[in-house]
């Protein structure tokens, strides 16, 4: 069973601002929490990384949270705003000891969040959060902290923008129309400047950072938009992206969304066909499509699935070797360039099976033939153990029933949220509808679901 902890999710600490866990007082305690766990790591003074998305609670969360660290004699780079890949490989540039990112990723404007990332990049396993969350425990008042000066703020954009640049070749998108959707978020100085570089000609939305509209009806949570914009502009390409640019949403040149395992499918045939997918494997998710596995199989190779959670991936990919993993939700994970989702990192990497492969999205995307696939995001009063309700049990033992050998059906808690989430897959659309409805029911008696 995995740990439970009282905090941490499936992607660092997120939550509403002002309410806790993300008040101030909570944040300085956390900062002066984690002071304490470093000390124990590493004695003597370290060097850490801080970046942002554009959120208005920003700096308040950046201010509470560094001051413990600060007072401990740590010392704090501000990267400013910046994307979330742009963190854990500032922090490998300058040998940095720590990296923090404050954002809530693609949550609303008033959501904020912390997500840690170790001297190597990677993100912290549950361990490590569970030891800061011990010491959370014990810092019930932390000490009144003396005026400490400024932070000292660093460029971590610039360099993030030039090894984006060079992953292309020089003026490799030139001739491009490229439409992209920045959501008001991190990602509004790096993604067109890069994709410009490369000789693209870009039309871009929300591509101004305001946190008081960061993910509001845009970015990779309404992808509509993109949609019209790639239709307006006769775009090759649509790229949307969430708060903190670790997700990319794709439109290809109709206007058609891409499912994200469309796109893990079409990064890992390409790699698959040069010979560059190291062990022939791709990571995936539980919550990708069966039409991935069939599609990578089909081409000589094999997906091996996680829990959710890009850190899951990742932590995957280490372990095998592999060089692909992802996410149907957006995340990419390219650990030979990157150990963090990164949408740019993967629009540059399908700009180059695009490039190699001389044909258009709309028909290169047909490689990867998906199963029927319904969803449904319920809210719950509590997280009862899904287990524990008969009503609920009943009706995913009928639905695996009938699907079997056929698809399959997913149910599982939101590790951010207080949504139970379910997935149903199989060959015939309208048999999924009957049984989601079935499932749906079953969950709003039991859990109070809506």
């Amino acid at each position: 069973m995995a740990m439970q902890l009282r905090y941490f999710g499936t992607d660092g600490i997120r939550g509403v601002f002002g309410e806790s866990p993300m008040d101030l007082p909570f944040l300085r305690r956390l900062g002066y929490a984690l002071a304490q766990h470093l000390k124990l790591r590493h004695p003597g003074p370290l060097q850490l990384v801080v970046g942002r998305d554009p959120r208005v609670s920003g700096p308040a969360i950046l201010e509470a949270l560094t001051e413990g660290l600060r007072v401990a004699g740590h010392q704090v780079l501000d990267c400013g705003i910046v994307p979330t890949p742009a963190v854990p490989e500032y922090v490998q540039e300058r040998h940095a000891d720590f990296g923090v990112m404050i954002t809530a990723s693609h949550n609303p404007p008033g959501d904020n969040g912390i997500k840690f990332f170790d001297e190597n990049g990677l993100k912290l396993d549950t361990g490590t959060e569970a030891e800061i969350e011990a010491w959370l425990d014990r810092v019930h008042a932390p000490p009144m902290a003396p005026i400490l000066p400024p932070l000292e703020a660093v460029d971590a954009v610039e360099s993030f923008v030039l090894r984006r640049t060079l992953l292309l070749p020089a003026h490799g998108l030139a001739g491009w129309v490229i439409a992209v959707d920045c959501g008001y978020g991190a990602t509004c100085a790096t993604t067109p400047a890069v994709l410009r570089r490369l000789g693209a000609k870009v039309h871009t939305r929300a591509a101004e950072p305001d946190g008081t509209r960061i993910n509001a009806d845009s970015g990779s949570e309404h992808p509509e938009h993109l949609a019209a914009l790639v239709r307006a502009t006769g775009a090759r390409l649509g790229l949307a992206h969430d708060g903190d640019g670790d997700r990319l949403v794709v439109c290809d040149e109709t206007g058609a969304l891409v499912d994200g395992d469309e796109i893990l499918g079409l990064l890992a045939l390409h790699r698959l066909r040069k010979g560059t997918l190291a062990q022939g494997v791709v990571v995936a998710t539980v919550q990708s499509n069966l039409g991935l596995d069939q599609a990578v199989a089909a081409a000589g190779g094999r997906v091996v699935r996680v829990g959710v959670g890009d850190r899951n991936v990742l932590h995957k990919l280490l372990e095998l070797g592999a060089v692909l993993g992802g996410e149907n939700s957006g995340h990419f994970i390219f650990p030979e360039i990157s150990r963090c989702g990164d949408g740019l990192l993967a629009a540059l990497q399908l700009a180059q099976v695009l490039r190699d492969s001389g044909r258009p999205l709309s028909v290169l995307r047909r490689e990867v033939p998906l199963l029927p696939q319904l969803t449904a995001n319920l809210r719950v009063r509590h997280k009862r153990p899904l287990e524990d309700l008969p009503l609920f049990s009943e009706a995913r033992r009928a639905a695996e029933t009938a699907l079997r050998g056929r698809g399959r059906v997913l149910a599982r808690y939101s590790g951010t949220e207080k949504k139970l989430r379910l997935l149903v897959e199989g060959p015939v659309r309208e048999e999924l509808s009957a049984l989601l409805a079935a499932l749906t029911r079953a969950a709003n008696q039991e859990l109070g679901a809506s």
